[in-house]
């Protein structure tokens, strides 16, 4: 009998269901929804640098694509599913009440947008973070340490002390917290209640100070000291953790009515999304894998016994099990990436709001990105006498800090667009060298690097500059739909299709299609202009 599963990715707009062959890897169909809420702007503040998602919308997305997927496959696919996982942006945590409900879904807090899941990139919380730092850098044991040494506004603790000081109203309700890739398997299985939610390794481990050298999350004595909104909460959420290969529990009949499925369907333990996509891009040992879209994240996994001891520093977070069972996964990223380019896009296309004609207007908008990269190209390396630094959004590693603000030097009257957009471009690549070198000094070998995302996937300009810039070669995996395939794998693994992780990658993973070798002159100059990156990042 055929056995398919169903990858469901996350991400910070939309969710997308993808329908998998566990034995050939073939996927059958696929499904984009829109948040619709997220789309329409509601709760959120750029200007803060608030970024809030109703909880109503992942569940809304989640039956729309699911339905969508099946219905463009044979009907004989939807009885022969046999797992669902999922993965999803993070740390994206919301406030629960005592029975694991996130407030946002009780009738007085539903328009209230500190009551809602807090995405990753909601940076209110900086104040936080920095408190969380210099209480763990001054206790007896470093409850930051395997998390890079540095505590991140991006992070639960820092969102949830933040949430919790500046609405009074939460405090009525609220007695926990929980990541919404724990919580969207818990809804579809009916396990809502705190103690019965298989919370992600991943998650924990990476983003909530989780670790069984302290029995799990830090001690009550630590979280009430950083603040009196916290006093009591650790005995409401959890000390042991749970793995991606395993199964969270089954769909209810509620569920399984509304997706269209059995109620043997398994719903596997979930991850974060840069995780499990590395998982579909088939990482081993010392490969770097880097998910490039709007921000980067990368993730590299070593052997328990070659890592040992060893703390790497500024990155965020080692963690056992995390990517692979029975290897430690670690991981890094750039706050913006995808985002750099964006920005520049918008602050040329500003005056576009002026035109009546709104379709010609977003049809020259859409003309930008690629005729700046045409132009950038032909710029020779020796003619970078622009510099940037790559931290619009902040910076996530190595060493995070979201106080630091992005910078252009070089400029004069000469210095064009497409030559502005070419620094800008440098910056991520530099940015990401900065990242590799981290590993790399701390005697985290790369053997490899791998490339996923729709940056990896669309300009050419982009990944041979990253490529220069590093001075390794970079694959490009050919799925188009590597997170997505990530979450089927370990669905396959966490249903009993596959024995193992590596033997799902075996069966279903795709392959690369492209590859980009460095250009061994661009290097050497590349080496010289990263040296002028570095010293303007230390002023």
């Amino acid at each position: 009998m055929k056995k398919y599963v169903i990858g469901l990715d996350y991400g910070s707009d939309s969710a997308r269901a993808l329908v998998v062959d566990t034995e050939t890897g073939e996927q059958l169909a696929t499904s984009v929804n829109n948040y619709p809420r997220w789309v329409g702007g509601k709760y959120c503040d750029p200007s803060k640098n608030q970024y809030r998602q109703h909880p109503l919308d992942y569940l809304e997305v989640m039956e729309a694509s699911i339905k969508e997927a099946l219905g463009k496959c044979d009907p004989a696919v939807a009885k022969n599913v046999v797992g669902i996982s999922f993965d999803t942006t993070g740390s994206t945590p919301a406030l629960t009440d005592g029975h694991g409900t996130p407030l946002a879904m009780l009738p007085e807090y539903a328009e209230n947008p500190n009551a809602m899941f807090i995405l990753w990139k909601d940076h209110t919380a900086v104040k936080e973070a920095d408190e969380i730092n210099e209480l763990a850098h001054k206790c007896k044991v470093d409850y930051t340490k395997y998390e890079g040494g540095i505590y991140s506004s991006e992070w639960v603790w820092a969102k949830v002390l933040h949430m919790l000081r500046i609405d009074q109203s939460l405090k009525k309700k609220a007695v926990s917290w929980i990541e919404y890739c724990d919580w969207l398997p818990a809804v579809i299985t009916g396990n809502t209640e705190i103690e019965q939610i298989k919370r992600s390794r991943c998650a924990a481990g990476h983003k909530a100070l989780w670790h069984p050298d302290w029995d799990g999350l830090p001690p009550e004595e630590f979280l009430s000291e950083l603040g009196p909104e916290l006093v009591g909460m650790r005995d409401h959420l959890y000390a042991e953790t749970h793995t991606s290969d395993e199964p969270f529990g089954k769909l209810t009949p509620e569920w399984a009515e509304k997706l269209g499925l059995s109620t043997d369907v398994i719903v596997g333990v979930s991850a974060f999304d840069a995780h499990m996509g590395a998982v579909g891009a088939e990482i081993e040992s010392n490969t770097l894998v880097r998910i490039m879209g709007t921000s980067t994240c990368d993730i590299i996994v070593s052997d328990e016994k070659e890592i040992g001891d060893n703390l790497i520093p500024g990155i965020s977070g080692q963690v056992d099990g995390s990517v692979i069972p029975g290897m430690v996964g670690l991981e890094a990223g750039q706050s913006a990436f995808g985002d750099v380019y964006a920005w520049f896009k918008d602050v040329l296309s500003w005056p576009l709001q002026f035109l009546d004609d709104k379709e010609q207007a977003k049809a020259i908008e859409d003309k930008i990105i690629p005729a700046l990269s045409e132009e950038a190209m032909k710029i020779p390396v020796e003619e970078s006498t622009i510099v940037a630094t790559d931290w619009l959004n902040g910076r996530r590693s190595p060493d995070a800090n979201q106080n630091l603000k992005s910078t252009i030097t070089g400029l004069n009257l000469g210095s064009t667009a497409p030559r502005i957009f070419r620094a800008l471009v440098e910056a991520t690549a530099f940015g990401s060298k900065a990242i590799a070198d981290r590993f790399l000094e701390n005697g985290v070998k790369i053997d490899s690097v791998v490339a996923i995302g729709g940056v990896a996937k669309k300009s050419d300009f982009v990944m041979q500059t990253l490529a220069d810039v590093m001075g390794m070669p970079i694959k490009v995996a050919r799925s188009d739909q590597s997170v997505a395939l990530g979450a089927a794998m370990f669905a396959s693994v966490a249903s009993g299709a596959h024995k193992n992780v590596k033997e799902a990658q075996k069966a279903m993973g795709q392959g690369y299609e492209k590859t980009y070798n460095p250009i061994k002159e661009n290097v050497k100059q590349y080496a010289d202009i990263y040296k002028q990156y570095q010293k303007l990042g230390n002023i």
